[in-house]
This record gives C-alpha cells, structure tokens and sequence, in this order.
C-alpha cells in the first residue's frame, strides 16, 4: 500500500500537470485569440481554471515539502517551475531523476 508521502507526491505531480497544461494553453491558446482574434472567453475561463491549479499547486507544494522534510531551496525550485512555462514538467522529471539516484543508493 502506498505510503502517505507517495500519495502526496502523485497527487502533486497530476496537480503540476494540469497546471503546467493549462499554463500553456493559456499562454500559446488562449491569448492570441484574446489579442489576434478579438475573443477574450478563453482567456476568462483558462485563466480562471489555471488560477485554482495554480493555487492547488502551490499548497500540495507546501504539503509534500514538509511530509517529504524538503529543504527551503527544493521548494523555491518547485514554485519557480511553476511561474514558466513547461515548468512543472521539467520539475517532475528532476523529481524522478532524484527518486531514481536516491533508491540506487539504497
């Protein structure tokens, strides 16, 4: 059964992947529609569903660096990979590259 750590970490890796996707969509999509084309409801709707992924990211953020006893700077790296685009991704593959070195060693 998996442990509370690891279930806090899924639940924030498919919180970063929803935000990461909607970053982008919103980025890439939504606003050259909103500037180019004169439509601005994507903008309304993707900006209001990437702002609650948003938050929901940070907080699982916050949750999982504690249950996993993160140091200050891997939480900074993980807000930071939030504020880019494609971010989330780069961050979750750090965090599986870490994972990987750290059951190596075990």
């Amino acid at each position: 059964m998996p442990s509370n750590e690891n279930k806090a970490l899924q639940r924030f890796l498919w919180i970063g992947r929803g935000e990461g996707v909607s970053f982008l969509i919103l980025v890439f999509i939504a606003m050259p529609f909103k500037y180019a084309l004169d439509m601005p409801l994507l903008v309304k709707y993707f900006g209001w569903a990437h702002g609650l992924l948003f938050m929901a990211y940070v907080a699982q953020l916050v949750i999982v660096a504690f249950k996993m006893k993160w140091d200050l700077l891997e939480v900074i790296f993980g807000f930071v990979a939030a504020l880019l685009p494609f971010g989330p991704f780069v961050y979750e593959r750090r965090l599986a590259k870490q994972n990987a070195t750290e059951e190596g060693t075990l």
